[in-house]
């Protein structure tokens, strides 16, 4: 008999496109091949879902591995190996390393320093800057390349990016989306003084909503005026969720949130966590978390992304402001808002929109981010009726903690494939590293014009 299928997913319900139904998953050399009722005898291998849920394949388009330069806190191995445990498939990484991903030797040594350590797929930001402007329309499309990230606020050295001419500059060079993170660097200094040495707490008082506002604002008349598409990471303000409301129209400009702006909030998250919850932007009060939560409501919102920037517990224990900014959330993501899902908080089916169909759309991924013919066969399969409770001793980042210690949850990643291989098994990693570079539509297209061979230099 001739084998069909190298492996069906059998008996889950499956969100796809258009409908959330049980169905059967056929895969073949690593595609999705066939979707209904299928017979089990015609594949090598089955994969009993029954009584689980088969998403599209999680991608966190902002997280940060630390490598190179600052892998006592993560790298490349454990980031991804955290990420393939909590049901993440693919990751963005960014390019505040050491040193900083700001050239093509530098995002060839990224690739390079990934291939065959990294257990999820992977994309690099490059970081725009002064320096780097006449190059950027090279940069972002090499392979591997996630597109141009800037830092308006809460960088140092070259990364900064505060001048609105060289904000300008940059925008001018792009063809692609670039990523922003937006606060206004010159109201950050000038509100330093506002830190109380030893309460973080104060953090949101001096990174307040208007330095956010203030630089989003900046972006987006910037964006409108050139015409480019800009995505604006970790909105953590009302006033920028009304604001963007208003400027969503023009079709430049997407928005991400995060999982802990959406589920810690100020007072409570710095009495009960201290500095462990220092972000930027931070954590805010009810009023902002609510405004999050109607923006994914109303449709807003187009991606969720962990922003995990794990810190050891000795940098974390430094006094505030000498604590660094940043948690880890690329494992925890997928459980914190499969409990918001069963919260009913939003749908199982945005969840999937908000993590898989919106990043592969926006950002242009080839054959990723849905379930369908043809399509990698990259899933993050859950049980959404499982209670758990996350604990520090699950955390697989190298930096050994979460905000999460202790958290009960309702819904958890019980298996992450890729390209139909089981990368992960109730709570095991069962293969070795299988991560590949994440293809972009793009690079079809480069390599039709210099005759099918994309030029990687």
């Amino acid at each position: 008999m001739v084998t069909r299928f190298d492996l069906i997913i059998s008996g889950g319900v499956a969100v796809l496109p258009d409908r959330t139904v049980q169905a059967d998953i056929g895969i073949v050399d690593g595609k999705i091949a066939e979707i209904g009722s299928l017979d089990v005898r015609e594949a090598s291998d089955v994969f009993v879902a029954t009584g689980l849920h088969v998403l599209p394949g999680v991608i966190d388009t902002q997280v940060h591995f630390r490598e190179p330069g600052l892998e006592h806190k993560e790298d490349l191995e454990t980031g991804s190996r955290a990420a393939i445990l909590g049901g993440v498939t693919a990751v963005f990484e960014m390019p505040n390393t050491n040193p900083p991903t700001t050239s093509a030797e530098a995002l060839r040594d990224k690739l390079s320093r990934a291939s065959g350590r990294m257990f999820c797929d992977h994309a690099f930001f490059v970081g725009g800057t002064p320096e780097n402007i006449a190059k950027l329309s090279e940069f972002e499309r090499l392979p591997g390349c996630a597109g141009i990230k800037v830092f308006m606020g809460s960088s140092t050295g070259a990364l900064l990016v505060e001048d609105e001419a060289v904000l300008r500059a940059i925008l001018t060079q792009l063809t692609r989306r670039s990523s922003y993170h937006c606060e206004d660097e010159a109201r950050l200094r000038e509100r330093k003084p506002l830190a109380e040495a030893g309460n973080p707490s104060t953090h949101p008082v001096w990174r307040d909503e208007i330095a956010a506002l203030k630089a989003t604002e900046r972006l987006v008349r910037l964006a409108e005026e050139l015409q480019k598409p800009v995505h604006v990471l970790h909105v953590s303000t009302a006033e920028e969720m009304a604001f963007l409301n208003e400027h969503k129209s023009s079709g430049f400009v997407s928005v991400e949130v995060t999982p802990h702006h959406l589920t810690l909030a100020a007072p409570e998250a710095y009495e009960r966590l201290g500095t462990l919850v220092q972000m930027n932007p931070p954590v805010r009060d009810e009023r902002h978390r609510d405004a999050l939560w109607a923006a994914v409501a109303s449709g807003l919102v187009d991606v969720l992304g962990s922003d995990h920037a794990p810190h050891t517990k000795d940098e974390k224990k430094k006094p505030y402001p000498q604590s660094p900014s940043g948690m880890p959330g690329v494992q925890t993501l997928v459980p914190v808002m499969l409990d918001h899902v069963n919260a009913g908080r939003l749908s199982l089916e945005r969840f999937c929109d908000l993590t898989s169909a919106a990043p592969a759309r926006l950002f242009g991924i080839s054959n990723a981010g849905r379930i369908a013919p043809g399509y990698d066969a990259n899933f993050t399969i859950v049980d959404l009726n499982a209670e758990r409770e996350i604990g520090n001793s699950w955390i697989a980042s190298r930096c050994g903690w979460t905000p999460y210690d202790g958290m009960r949850v309702r819904g958890w990643p019980m298996a992450t494939l890729l390209r139909g291989q089981v990368a992960m098994l109730d709570g095991a990693i069962l293969s070795d590293p299988l991560g590949k570079p994440v293809r972009f539509e793009h690079e079809q297209d480069d390599g039709e014009r210099v005759g099918g061979h994309v030029n990687s230099q």
